[in-house]
């Protein structure tokens, strides 16, 4: 397999792209956004050359931050053994005041998460009060199970952390202060935030840079990776910074030229050691490749097994369906009435009867 091909991006280009892109923000910024100092994120968009096999998630550290101070972030942590909820809460507290953390605004462990966040509009709430979330590595595969898929499809599922490292300030800076690029295998674009309309462009700039270095560092793909890089935000159009070469792509299609050439010979080959195997033919008979290879295919036809005919079963008439239904319904027997009055009766039926067949004479 190929090495990775280097990326090199034009800095004139980039920087055209940045700041058309900052010129086009401030343009359509509104007052209310001005007087509240909204920022709008700007964001990188990968087009990769295939479809990757397995699914990576890769984080970026930005050498220039890119998440205000009034963001909030929650940090969800294990439960310490002979401590109640809220003593692991005080004790990861002060430990976080230790070690000098900042951008943590709330710790929650993971007992407090079972029990006061179980219901589905508790989670809910919990998603829309903070902006960012940080888990204990201890309990990482124990949360997906608790806090549910809108932690997911919102893309603030939680990330983890050791918390008993000796830098642990400067890994939750660069967590907080990061981004991160999330490569599925469905298809081939993906995107990071790598800045706001807050930066400046020389910042905007170093950050581009680094993003797309560790992204070509890190990704699990052999061979050219990057097809087109994209500068964009939510409204605006995406502004191209890199374009891949298309010289790798000749030699591709000559190595699949090479191999469709090779197939047939190599059919060849394996036709005529059969042939030397079963016998050679008589003398004075030469047996031409065309009719030999008509021959072969006959006899593997044969060899088949055969494929036994349906046949369709035979399903009753709606005729006869109709004539079972109009069969006669037989009379009930009639009870015989006992006592005078069914003599009576039986005589005067009779009677009847002899009067209806004798004909009338005039």
């Amino acid at each position: 397999m190929e090495k990775k091909s280097e990326v090199v991006l034009d800095q004139s280009q980039v920087n055209k792209a940045v700041k058309a892109l900052l010129a086009f923000l401030k343009s359509t910024a509104t007052k209310d956004s001005s007087l509240l100092e909204d920022t709008q994120p700007i964001s990188l968009l990968f087009t990769l050359w295939k479809i990757p096999r397995r699914a990576q998630s890769i984080r970026i550290p930005l050498p220039h931050g890119q998440r205000p101070d009034t963001d909030e972030v929650c940090l969800f942590t294990r439960d310490e053994p002979n401590m109640t909820a809220e003593q692991t809460q005080r004790f990861y507290k002060t430990l976080l005041e230790k070690k000098g953390v900042k951008y943590i605004t709330e710790v929650i462990p993971f007992k407090m998460l079972k029990a006061e966040y179980k219901p589905f509009e508790a989670k809910r709430r919990l998603l829309g009060n903070f902006n960012m979330f940080l888990s204990d590595d201890r309990i990482r595969r124990l949360l997906p199970s608790h806090i549910g898929k809108h932690f997911y499809e919102r893309k603030k599922e939680p990330m983890s952390i050791n918390l008993m490292g000796k830098n642990l300030a400067w890994d939750v800076q660069r967590l907080v202060q990061g981004t991160n690029l999330k490569v599925t295998n469905k298809g081939c674009c993906c995107m990071a935030q790598v800045g706001n309309s807050g930066l400046t462009a020389e910042q905007l700039v170093e950050n581009i840079e680094s993003a797309v270095q560790t992204v070509m560092a890190k990704i699990k793909m052999k061979g050219p990776v990057l097809k087109v890089v994209h500068l964009k935000s939510k409204k605006s159009v995406a502004l191209p910074i890199y374009t891949s070469d298309l010289n790798h792509l000749q030699a591709l299609d000559e190595a699949e030229l090479l191999a469709r050439a090779q197939r047939p010979a190599k059919k060849t080959a394996k036709e005529s050691e059969a042939v030397e195997h079963e016998g050679s033919p008589e003398k004075g008979v030469e047996i031409q490749p065309e009719e030999q290879s008509k021959d072969e295919e006959l006899a593997r036809e044969d060899e088949e097994e055969e494929i036994p005919l349906l046949v369709p079963m035979e399903t009753p008439t709606k005729k006869a369906k109709l004539e079972k239904k109009k069969q006669p319904l037989k009379k009930k027997p009639t009870a015989v009435k006992k006592g005078p009055k069914a003599g009576k009766t039986l005589s005067k039926k009779a009677d009847s009867k002899v009067k209806r067949k004798v004909p009338k004479v005039k």
